[in-house]
């Protein structure tokens, strides 16, 4: 049985190589499907084709940003300036000035990112090596491993704070119930006092004032709306077991709760049911939220 699992979370693999160091970095917050962004440095474009396939195979939702780090060894570092973007740059910033440029100007547009790269060249080089793809694909495998150990541990967290909720549903529920048996008695004292404000209560015979009772307590029966809350507290014990994906369903789940909560609070006559059934949909609220984390 797989495990519940959250959708937060955070991971970092660092290693050294003979030609400097590098570092994964794997971080995910909650999102509606899955959505995995890679960052990697120039020349390494075909790591985000497999850290996407290998995420899309270990994760269902959550929004992923992967990034990977390289820093190059002090014998190997070198600066690389991109005279493409550069001239053009030089070229626009002429036309919009109409003039030859200075020294200065020069220099503050080798400012602007992109048109200097530290160890851009060696970077780019250490990306066509035999061996070193390969190697860091396994790295990011790994980092993504330990990504989904810690959203596990949310979701353990997350399987202890929902439980405790459904408890307290049920609690709440049971006192509910004891609190629907009285709704008979209370709306015959309603409808006995209209009566007798309106002047009316010795004109309306007994069976007729039965059969008004028998139908309007048969709308402010709340039983069924009881049972169907403690089918989906079963429902929703079974999904915490039954572990991710479940965040949907949960989320579901929670609406199907804050109906049910919502006909119970529409049908009391009594103030103490009343604050019951608001008592329940407070709780399904804080459900609600943790189940929003769960992937």
């Amino acid at each position: 049985m797989s495990k519940l699992s959250g959708m937060t979370g955070f991971a970092r693999l660092t290693g050294e190589e003979d030609w400097g160091a590098w570092a994964w970095e794997a971080k995910s917050v909650n999102g509606r499907g899955l959505d995995v962004r890679v960052n990697t440095p120039p020349g390494f474009d075909s790591l985000e084709r497999h850290v996407k396939a290998a995420a899309s195979k270990m994760f269902n939702r959550g929004s992923l940003q992967v990034s990977l780090r390289i820093e190059m060894g002090s014998a190997t570092e070198s600066v690389a300036i991109n005279h493409g973007f550069l001239d053009k740059l030089v070229a626009a910033t002429q036309q919009a000035h109409q003039g030859e440029l200075s020294s200065e100007a020069i220099a503050t547009l080798m400012t602007v990112k992109g048109v200097v790269e530290a160890g851009g060249d060696n970077i780019r080089d250490l990306a066509m090596q035999e061996g070193v793809n390969a190697m860091l694909a396994g790295a990011a495998e790994q980092a993504l491993a330990e990504l989904a150990e810690a959203r596990l541990a949310e979701g353990a967290s997350l399987h202890s704070i929902m439980g405790k909720l459904v408890g307290e549903l049920e609690e709440t529920v049971k006192r509910a119930a004891s609190l629907a048996g009285d709704q008979p008695s209370l709306l015959k004292a309603r409808l006995s006092k209209q009566l007798e404000e309106l002047g009316a209560d010795s004109q309306v015979d007994a069976e007729r004032l039965a059969a008004e009772l028998a139908i309007t307590a048969a709308k402010a029966d709340v039983r069924e709306e009881l049972d169907r809350l403690s089918a989906h507290f079963d429902t929703a014990r079974g999904l915490l077991a039954g572990g991710s994906p479940a965040g949907r369903k949960l989320d579901f789940l929670a609406q199907e709760l804050n109906r049910e909560a919502n006909t119970l609070c529409s049908k009391s006559v009594s103030l103490d049911l009343t604050n019951a059934g608001l008592g329940l949909k407070g709780i399904i609220d804080q459900f609600k939220e943790q189940a929003a984390n769960v992937e």
